[in-house]
C-alpha cells in the first residue's frame, strides 16, 4: 500500500502529492514510465510496469517505436495501462547523468529532464486525463542526482500549471519495495 508523505495545493489549483510506494499500483488515470528512447522494458520502473501490466504494454511500445521512431525528451509515447489500475502509461525519456558534467552540461541535463516532465503533462492533457503519477525519472540507473531532480520536477510542474490544464492531481511516487 502506498503512503502519502506530503500534499500541497498549487497556486493554480492542482494538488501535488509526494507518495512512498510502488507506482505500478497507483490508481491515477496515467502513470509515467521512466523509459529509454526505444521503449525497451528491461530494468527498473519499466520492467516493473511490464511485469505487472502485462505483455500488451510491450507490444504497444514496440508498435509506437516502429511507427514514430525513438522517443524524445519533449515528446513522450503512451500506451494503454494493460493490466494496471491506470488507463494509460506515458513513456518519458529522461537524461543520463554520468557524474562528470560540467555546470553548463548539468544545466542542459536539467533542461532535458524538465522537457520530459512537461511533455508527460502535455500528453496527459491531450488525453483528457485528470490525474497522473510520476516516478523519479532519471534518478535510478540513469544516475541523475535525486535532490537536483526533485528541484527540476517541482519547478517544471509549477511552470506547466501556469497555463490551462485539465489535470487536477499530480503524484510523485518514490519507490519503496514492499
Amino acid at each position: 500500500m502506498n503512503l502519502l508523505l506530503v500534499e500541497t495545493k498549487l497556486p493554480s489549483g492542482q494538488t501535488l502529492q509526494l507518495i512512498k510506494g510502488d507506482i505500478t499500483v497507483e490508481k491515477t488515470d496515467a502513470i509515467v514510465n521512466a523509459a529509454n528512447e526505444v521503449l525497451y522494458h528491461g530494468a527498473g520502473v519499466a520492467a516493473a510496469i511490464l511485469h505487472r501490466g502485462g505483455s500488451s504494454i510491450e507490444e504497444e511500445s514496440d508498435a509506437w517505436v516502429k511507427l514514430h521512431g525513438p522517443i524524445k525528451y519533449n515528446a513522450p509515447a503512451w500506451t494503454s495501462g494493460g493490466n494496471l489500475a491506470c488507463r494509460f502509461v506515458i513513456h518519458a525519456v529522461g537524461p543520463v547523468w554520468d557524474g562528470t558534467q560540467e555546470e553548463n552540461s548539468a544545466v542542459q541535463k536539467e533542461a532535458e529532464l524538465a522537457e520530459a516532465v512537461k511533455g508527460s503533462l502535455q500528453v496527459a492533457d491531450r488525453l483528457g486525463l485528470a490525474s497522473i503519477a510520476f516516478p523519479a525519472i532519471s534518478t535510478g540507473i540513469f544516475g541523475f542526482p535525486e535532490e537536483r531532480a526533485a528541484g527540476v520536477f517541482y519547478r517544471s510542474i509549477r511552470e506547466y500549471f501556469g497555463g490551462p490544464s485539465g489535470l487536477k492531481l499530480v503524484r510523485l511516487v518514490l519507490f519503496q519495495a514492499s
